[in-house]
């Protein structure tokens, strides 16, 4: 790139993540579909000429997006069953045997109801050695290709992403008998890490042999939630961690990027995520306790930062406060140094207005040059 040029979002991203000069402030998030359907249908968001929403990517001027990633990763590949159904919800179980019930006609966290995989004799016996070898029918290459295409004809920084050990042990087995195990029977969990970082490693590798390499990934784990870590940060150093680092290095050794997101109040966990190799940590959750100002002040020369602007503020519809609160945010980062990609601290609820979230992106874009 020539002296003086603009940067495309593509490279501001990546510069950002690895720790070089970057002309601005990036930016990404997530408004959810039924934020987006209800925007729509109150009107002053775009269509496209067949009715259908405009992408946000585009419309936002997101700097990075998702490319794809989300592979079938449960014991029993492609099963789903519904075992209960009204007309407002359905409880399905999937192929780690537990069963989830989710809103039909809305966003929202499933809720908890039944699960098989509650020892680890049950996780030997019906459901480890299905994941021991590559299944190349786990991955929807073509779909992969087409979307990774796209965004990168947009000049967009295209990620892959996926979920990984606690992430997918919470939908396995559940978070009571999660929390259960690491306590009396660790061994179950280091297995269930062990077989699982293997299948990751193996499955991203068919990925990116077939379809291409992103530029970069993020990997979704929630370590924690609003009143702090699931398990302390002993447990996550012994039991969890060293498979992180291992997934990371994976990821590093095909010099990509890697964005943690974690929900909840995961400050007492910063250490560990910058000693794992992490290169983004995301959303930086206000409402759960994090301090982004803070994070990025002590650890602003090891991490980027995505996200950080309290979801309250741009619920409250005060266009003064999402101004004042988007100003602090963008300088502070600025201030400190950090390395910045603006957007919310989890995703933009249905609770979010257009109008509120257009002046959140205007504000941004008054101060996002460096």
């Amino acid at each position: 790139m020539k002296d003086g040029s603009i940067q495309t979002s593509r490279e501001v991203i990546d510069n950002l993540l690895r720790g070089r000069k970057a002309e601005r402030v990036g930016s990404y998030d997530w408004p959810w579909d039924d934020t987006i359907k209800k925007w729509v249908d109150q009107g002053g968001y775009p269509t496209n000429e067949d009715g259908s929403p405009q992408d946000t990517a585009i419309h936002f001027g997101f700097d990075m997006v998702g490319a794809a990633g989300w592979f079938d990763h449960l014991p029993i590949r492609g099963f789903s069953q519904v075992e209960e159904e009204t007309d407002q919800w359905e409880v399905k179980r999937n192929g780690a045997g537990a069963a989830l019930k989710f809103w039909k006609h809305k966003s929202g966290a499933p809720e908890h109801i039944d699960f098989r995989m509650t020892s680890r004799e049950v996780w030997e016996k019906d459901y480890r050695h299905h994941l021991l070898e590559p299944d190349r029918k786990r991955l929807d290459i073509e779909r992969t290709k087409k979307a990774f295409a796209q965004r990168r004809g947009q000049q967009k920084w295209a990620f892959y992403g996926h979920m990984f050990i606690m992430e997918t042990m919470r939908q396995s087995m559940g978070d009571i008998c999660l929390c259960e195990s690491v306590l009396l029977d660790p061994e179950w969990v280091r297995d269930y890490g062990r077989v699982y970082t293997d299948f990751f490693k193996a499955h991203y590798k068919l990925l990116f042999d077939e379809a291409g390499l992103p530029d970069g990934i993020w990997v979704y784990e929630d370590i924690a939630y609003k009143n702090g870590l699931f398990v302390s940060p002993k447990v996550l150093r012994e039991l969890f961690f060293p498979y992180y680092r291992e997934l990371v290095d994976f990821f590093h050794s095909y010099d990509l990027p890697v964005v943690l997101h974690s929900c909840g109040n995961m400050t007492e966990a910063l250490d560990l995520i910058v000693e794992t190799g992490f290169d983004g940590l995301n959303p930086m959750e206000v409402k759960a306790g994090c301090e982004p100002l803070s994070i990025a002040e002590k650890y602003a020369d090891k991490l980027a930062f995505v996200g950080g602007l309290d979801e309250r503020v741009l619920e409250s519809g005060d266009k003064q406060l999402i101004e004042t609160e988007v100003t602090e945010l963008v300088e502070g980062m600025k201030k400190i140094g950090a390395r910045y990609i603006f957007g919310s601290d989890h995703s933009v609820s249905t609770n979010v207005t257009y109008g509120s979230y257009r002046c959140a992106i205007e504000v941004y874009r008054e101060h996002m040059m460096y």
